[in-house]
């Protein structure tokens, strides 16, 4: 991923915890900015569905939204609930702009795990395949959740955000939040129950 090469002047306000916070130019805020959050953009780009093709495209069309709003960012949410509010609306725009001709929601060969950073301690090939496996099932289990209550899930569950910044991120109320929640983890709960069962049959 390439970060941006064009970018404004004068910094935005922002509070002083916040990571985006006063710089002596905006081009040192924005880079701040996305080093500290493009992973996580990344991340979230594909467990809401994005392949691994699409995935540098949606990231770098978030981080230009972004760059382009930087002086509209006033820190009453935090960098990284703004970032997943772009977010969600570019991947919506982008399934809406990019109609397949089957499902995103199932594993692609061409997937690449999220979570994966190169480590010269890494497990053997054995131990890798295990965790790419797993990752995939996880990838599986995501898509047979309806969209919305996919991202709640994936922000509550996974990104460990709180029912109140989820909301602030997708723009719905707190109530939504916890309601869209609480059928996401029975659907997941049901799709973990399905792919356990199908694994069984498969290995007696």
């Amino acid at each position: 991923m390439t970060l941006l090469a064009q970018r404004t002047d004068g910094p935005p306000e922002d509070e002083p915890a916040n990571p985006v916070e006063r710089e002596p130019s905006t081009s040192s805020t924005f880079d701040r900015l996305y080093e500290t959050h493009v992973d996580f953009v990344w991340r979230a780009a594909c467990r809401l569905g994005i392949d691994a093709v699409d995935a540098d495209d949606v990231v770098q069309e978030v981080f230009f939204i972004a760059h382009r709003r930087l002086q509209e960012f006033q820190g009453r949410s935090s960098a990284k609930t703004w970032l997943f509010r772009i977010l969600y609306h570019v991947v919506q725009h982008h399934f809406r702009s990019h109609a397949r001709k089957h499902s995103h929601l199932l594993p692609t060969s061409g997937r690449v795990d999220p979570d994966y950073l190169p480590d010269a301690h890494a497990d053997g090939p054995v131990e890798t395949v295990e965790h790419a496996e797993a990752l995939r099932a996880l990838d599986h289990l995501l898509g047979q959740i309806e969209e919305g209550r996919r991202a709640v899930f994936v922000l509550a569950e996974i990104e460990q955000m709180t029912a109140a910044e989820i909301a602030e991120a997708m723009g719905i109320n707190v109530n939504t939040v916890y309601s869209r929640l609480r059928v996401a983890r029975q659907e997941f709960e049901n799709a973990l129950t399905r792919h356990r069962a199908s694994e069984a049959r498969r290995n007696p």
